[in-house]
């Protein structure tokens, strides 16, 4: 495929600039005509690739990121609201993308909304960049003639989980930082700096310290057995990984998440705000219960919530109701479930649930903030008592030899 810099008239006579991506000049051109443009001049633009661009190309194994599925929904918002053709404005979207997957996505979508497929269907066919909540949704505003409105909705849905997610991993940077510092630096000290110093206190001949024997069997056994540790540590975290992607240990993982020490409750107020947007989301939207509940337990990114939502759609189907189910589940706080119990009885449920997720949003929010300050004093004692025992291994028998030849 090549990129084509082109000049036209449309029907009206007007000039138009612009530039169209084709396997050659002769598709280029059938493209332009089935866009009522009518080609004046043609000529290939030259695109310097980065080595990653290349590789994405020749791979296809390009990644979507959610700020761009974010602007693609707000683009799509205007392009419903201002009633231009789906096949035009996304024919237009994808020419002015930059990420090759993305815009091959487009392109495979807009190809078949020709064939007659509706814009959900297309979607369908690219499960990595439109997951289930997203395409169904857009099937309910294609069918509720509230496409705008539902593109408006998907984004503002977006940016909300995406803020919060990168809330969270910025609170979790330090000290992940400081452990994998830590972790480099007990190494180093175990391979290079304790050996040395082992030497010295042979040549003396005394007796050392227990710390000191005990700092000097750690590093014998680093450096004898590095490889086999190395290789260790990144085959443990390759079957963590691999084991965290199957059903019962994605469960298992899920569960222990929660209970992390500090981070744990924030996780979880995080994903039951997913829970609450996306549920109130897909309520205000038109969505039957059931299917909202089941697209919620996919969304919310943690197979063991997700199995108590599926708890909770069990009990919808049973004829139990909203707060019942929730009651039972054991997800929320009194104060929430007050908050579904009084939108069931109004009839607001998706209005009360939207209160909802923005009472988790921002007290997850406040607590990220907060995270560093709780995390700081763990790190201090972490660090205090690599300090000290390093300092009485080492020092503990310098002193003792500094007193004997004193004597």
């Amino acid at each position: 495929m090549a990129i084509y810099l082109f000049k036209g008239r449309n029907a009206d006579g007007r000039l138009i600039n612009g530039q169209v991506e084709a396997a050659n000049t002769d598709l280029a051109a059938g493209q332009l005509l089935g866009r009522g443009i009518t080609p004046v001049s043609m000529e290939e633009q030259l695109v310097q690739l980065s080595l990653r661009e290349k590789f994405e190309r020749a791979t296809n194994l390009g990644k979507v990121e959610p700020v761009e599925l974010i602007m693609f929904c707000r683009q799509m918002f205007t392009i419903s609201k201002s009633g231009i053709p789906l096949v035009k404005g996304l024919r237009g979207l994808a020419a002015s993308l930059r990420n090759y997957t993305f815009q091959r996505a487009l392109e495979d979508i807009v190809e078949r909304l020709e064939t007659g497929v509706e814009l959900s269907t297309a979607m369908r066919f690219h499960p990595k960049i439109f997951n289930n909540l997203f395409v169904s949704m857009v099937s309910v505003g294609e069918n509720s003639g509230r496409l705008d409105l539902i593109f408006k909705q998907l984004s503002e849905y977006m940016e909300r989980d995406l803020t919060t997610s990168k809330s969270i991993k910025t609170a979790l940077r330090y000290p992940t930082f400081v452990l994998v510092a830590i972790s480099i630096a007990m190494a180093i000290i175990n391979i290079k700096v304790i050996p040395a110093f082992a030497g010295m206190f042979a040549s003396f001949g005394a007796e050392l310290p227990l710390p000191t024997r005990i700092l000097m069997g750690i590093s014998e056994f680093f450096v004898a057995y590095w490889v086999y540790m190395l290789i260790a540590i990144i085959g443990s975290i390759a079957w963590f990984m691999h084991y965290t992607k199957s059903p019962d240990g994605s469960r298992w993982w899920g569960k222990k998440k929660l209970g992390l020490i500090v981070v744990g409750d924030i996780i979880e107020r995080a994903s039951l705000a997913r829970y609450a947007r996306s549920f109130g989301l897909m309520l205000n939207a038109g969505l039957p219960i059931s299917n909202a509940l089941e697209l919620c337990a996919r969304a919310i990114d943690n197979n063991y919530l997700g199995d108590k939502i599926r708890g909770i759609r069990a009990g919808i189907e049973r004829g139990e109701g909203l707060y019942q189910t929730h009651l039972v589940s054991g997800m929320f706080t009194p104060l929430v479930l007050q908050m579904i119990s009084v939108g069931e009885e109004s009839g607001q449920v998706d209005t009360l649930l939207a209160e909802v997720a923005e009472f988790y949003e921002r007290e997850v929010e406040y607590d990220t903030k907060l995270l560093g300050d709780r995390i700081e004093p763990i790190m201090i004692v972490i660090m205090a008592g690599f300090v000290t025992v390093l300092a009485l291994g080492i020092f503990l028998p310098m002193w003792d030899m500094y007193s004997i030849q004193k004597h």
